[in-house]
């Protein structure tokens, strides 16, 4: 057995971890990370990112790039920490103790899950309007319709995580193409937009109030942090002992094609309406795309808008079902009960199935409130548990010291308290 071991640290050891040496699986994973982060939230991002004013949007522009990448480094690192073949749950337990495990594997599933069921309504929701709407037809009755659409998806979950991924990143292209086609389609009729609220400087209490508020949108907006496990558990068994080097290269390169093509959208869109039109957008509780169809009364976009909603939600939903299933396994492995493999993911993905087609059946309005409670889970797992983990676990000392990590933990605390004051407010 051991020698198998050292044979395996061998290889891993002469594994190139280089950029002359960026595999096909590489590029798969950087758009696998792209295609859970930029899903239906980036439609609404220029609407709730816009409304602050100008000056606030350049500096949260600013900070994107380290916000993602420093945060999502940190947690792919803790996850790499642990044992080979360790998930997110698993290394908790390694290094904070069965308690603290049990507790963690709870608060993910229970803020990745919650999501999983927002995209089910959604699915459900943009599939039934875009029959009605757009190709005239009847949608058949919700439960049928909502039943196929997850049976679907579970469909391409079943053949396992590299098909997920796979399949992430080739939906990812069509969505790349349809952001890149709005924000230029839109260069045209830019007449200000947002800059009209350029030449008022905020006061410095309003500007860090308004920014305080804003950054978990952007936070959000990014977040890919339920798929960030399986990735490092890839990234070890590929790579081994240079896995945080191609970890953070694949990283950096999905977060800078997040934040280039997002941003682009999002200023071509503030550029595009004023602030009042995104203060009515909000109030309608319209996606860009929609309120910008509406605005144009532009069927190439009323039709290409709910196809562009299916592909974005299509993705994120089966990002977030390898964070949600899991959760999911690591409860029942650690309530003390221990399937076979295969029954664990037939159990897991019928559990899914029917709950995911319940919810999205009873088409509930209540579920934003469930995600926006999960958020203060998803900061603190993401921002806190992994800088907090720097600082205490000997496997991961020789990060200390680094700007990036007060950076992080600034951010982490930043979005948490807004979200909290969001809540109570």
């Amino acid at each position: 057995m051991n020698d198998q071991a050292n044979s395996v640290d061998e290889r891993y050891a002469t594994t190139p971890a280089t950029l002359t040496s960026w595999s096909r699986q590489d590029t798969t994973w950087m758009l696998g990370l792209f295609g859970t982060a930029i899903g239906a939230g980036t439609l609404f991002l220029p609407i709730n990112a816009g409304l602050g004013g100008f000056w606030p949007l350049v500096i949260l522009a600013v900070l994107a790039f380290p916000m993602t990448f420093f945060a999502h480094r940190g947690l792919t690192r803790f996850v790499l920490s642990g044992r080979a073949g360790s998930d997110i749950t698993d290394v908790v337990e390694e290094h904070f103790g069965v308690k603290a495990g049990a507790l963690i594997t709870l608060l993910y599933f229970f803020a990745i899950f919650p999501i999983l069921l927002i995209y089910s309504v959604a699915l459900t929701n943009t599939v039934s309007s875009f029959m009605e709407h757009q190709l005239h037809i009847m949608p058949p009755p919700r439960a049928l319709l909502a039943f196929v659409l997850i049976l679907g998806l579970l469909a391409v979950v079943r053949c396992g995580e590299q098909v997920i991924v796979k399949a992430m990143s080739l939906m990812v292209y069509p969505f790349i193409v349809a952001l890149l086609f709005l924000a230029v389609y839109l260069i045209p009729h830019w007449n200000g937009g947002i800059l009209s609220t350029a030449s008022v400087v905020p006061a410095p209490s309003a500007l860090l109030n308004t920014l305080w508020l804003a950054i978990p949108v952007m936070v959000f907006s990014f977040n890919h942090s339920p798929i960030i496990s399986a990735f490092a558990v890839d990234q070890k068994r590929q790579y081994g002992e240079h896995a945080d080097e191609r970890s953070s290269q694949i990283l950096s390169r999905a977060h800078l094609l997040m934040v280039v093509m997002v941003l682009f959208f999002v200023f071509s869109c503030v550029l595009t309406l004023s602030p009042a039109q995104l203060a009515e957008a909000k109030q309608q509780n319209l996606s860009i795309l929609s309120y910008l169809a509406n605005h144009f009364n532009n069927p190439t976009i009323a039709f290409a808008a709910p196809l562009i909603a299916f592909v974005a939600i299509a993705k994120s939903f089966l990002g977030h079902y390898i964070g949600a299933s899991e959760g999911l396994k690591g409860l029942v492995l650690k309530s003390g009960r221990r399937p076979a493999a295969k029954t664990l993911d037939r159990m897991t993905a019928a559990f899914m199935l029917v709950v995911c087609w319940i919810v999205a059946t009873l088409n509930p309005s209540i579920l934003g409130m469930i995600e926006t409670l999960g958020g203060p889970i998803i900061a603190s797992i993401l921002f806190l548990m992994p800088m907090y983990a720097i600082r205490k676990v000997p496997a991961m000392a020789k990060y200390r010291g680094q700007a990036s990590n007060a950076f992080v933990t600034a951010v982490g605390l930043v979005a948490i308290t807004a979200l909290i004051y969001s809540l109570l407010s």
